[in-house]
């Protein structure tokens, strides 16, 4: 699979201004799709980068660690609900939620104590703990969007708690090896880009240091690749049932927060970031460490995504964040999604027979086609899946209903007449109307 010559040629030309104007010693970009990256580009000869070339991944590391938040939470090691007290007794910020702190609502403030962590070495858990004080809240949960470093910290920590495994080896073991991203490591393995600041007179670089995150590492520590970092993305278009399930990869998915009050343009999940583009909602996460930035994001319906990193403190006269985006946004434009072919449905058998067909309410009609075994129901700005969980029974699972019941009504010789939907009752009688 490839980009459309065009497309391809689009892409490259947004990459290479970027890095150009920019002024980054190297820069990757490709776009992905289902695993597979369609168009790379590589620009710049400090390093001369490939698709194997690790970058540090920053702040992108949180969505690793929300989706192992997420995978404990399925697994019933906690509530995302709980307050933090309960797996981190004595806390003085103990009165927030898991939830709060993956969303960015739960008021603490951006960092740790102590000297600024991305140029430190960083501590332990312990120390991180020991640190902490009342004055770590800047105000009130869910008042606003804050986003905030230490609330990642803290999620290592519960991790760490509640599992009695670093958070390291549960990245490796959990998300990581079932994925098969075997070149994204905790510290960068050869061949790795340094990492420079550009001086703003001379643009002569100075390399930056490359420290371990320590207890911070779940906020931004990760090295990877752009083919590591394919993988990452199609995860969140087709979720691995081995790491979590599409539900919740859905649930994080969904805006806790809108971060841009003034036009909407932004906003958070549980994990991950969500950015507007025109009339289209992209997911991903942007990512800074001292002398890197990186950037991912994908449209799940088209499945397309875009994996982006420079070795600089940031792109002269724009964000890495922006070229990235243009560069998914053109690629989505233009490239057609194939349909799967029409398959012909197997016959409905038991109950699902007597739903296949058209429905009526209020003059409106819907029809119930068999979707394997479950039943789909389509009409005006309508779309709902049902799945059987009893006799009569039927619950929906994504769409317009989704959680809602549907049942069966039945007359006194046991026909179907008619099927309830959260009070709603459809009718076969096209001048129905109740």
């Amino acid at each position: 699979m490839s980009l459309l010559p065009e497309t391809g040629r689009r892409v490259e030309e947004i990459a290479v201004r970027a890095q150009a104007e920019g002024r980054a010693p190297s820069l990757a970009l490709a776009i992905v799709r289902d695993r597979a990256v369609l168009h790379q580009v590589f620009a710049g000869e400090h390093p001369r980068p490939d698709a194997k070339t690790q970058y540090r991944l920053g702040s992108i590391t949180k969505t690793i660690t929300a989706t192992l938040v997420m995978q404990l939470r399925d697994e019933g090691f906690f509530a995302l609900d709980d307050l933090l007290y309960r797996h981190l007794p004595g806390t003085p910020i103990g009165g927030v939620t898991l939830r709060q702190l993956l969303g960015h609502v739960s008021g603490l403030q951006r960092e740790p104590d102590g000297a600024w962590w991305e140029r430190n070495a960083g501590g332990d858990v312990d120390k991180l703990l020991a640190e902490l004080g009342y004055d770590k809240v800047a105000g009130p949960p869910f008042r606003r969007y804050r986003y905030s470093n230490l609330a990642y910290g803290l999620l290592g920590a519960v991790l760490e708690r509640v599992t009695g495994e670093s958070w390291q080896s549960l990245v490796g073991k959990r998300v990581l090896d079932p994925l098969g991203m075997k070149r994204t490591t905790y510290s960068p393995v050869e061949p790795f880009a340094r990492g420079y600041v550009v001086h703003a007179l001379d643009r002569s670089l100075h390399e930056e240091p490359r420290l371990d995150s320590g207890a911070m590492a779940p906020a931004g520590q990760l090295w990877s690749t752009v083919t590591d970092m394919a993988k990452w993305a199609a995860f969140w278009t087709d979720p691995a049932p081995a790491v979590l399930a599409r539900e919740t990869v859905d649930e994080m998915c969904a805006p806790v927060v809108i971060s841009d009050l003034e036009s909407w343009t932004a906003g958070h999940g549980l994990g991950p970031e969500l950015y507007r583009v025109g009339e289209r909602v992209l997911v991903g996460h942007s990512g800074s460490m001292p002398g890197y930035v990186a950037q991912f994001a994908v449209h799940r319906r088209s499945r397309l995504g875009v994996i982006a990193f420079a070795n600089a403190y940031g792109l002269a006269g724009t964000t890495l964040k922006a070229t990235a985006l243009e560069a998914l946004s053109a690629a989505v434009d233009a490239e057609p999604v194939v349909p799967e072919p029409w398959q012909p449905p197997a016959p409905p058998t038991g109950e699902a027979a007597a739903l296949v067909g058209r429905w009526w309410w209020m003059g409106r009609e819907y029809e119930i086609t068999t979707h394997g075994d479950a039943v789909v129901m389509t009409g005006p700005h309508h779309r709902t899946r049902f799945v059987r969980e009893a006799p009569d029974r039927w619950r929906g699972t994504d769409g317009n209903n989704e959680g809602e019941l549907l049942t069966l009504q039945r007359d006194d010789e046991g026909a179907v007449t008619g099927i309830d939907i959260a009070t709603f009752v459809f009718k076969r009688d096209p001048a129905h109307l109740a």
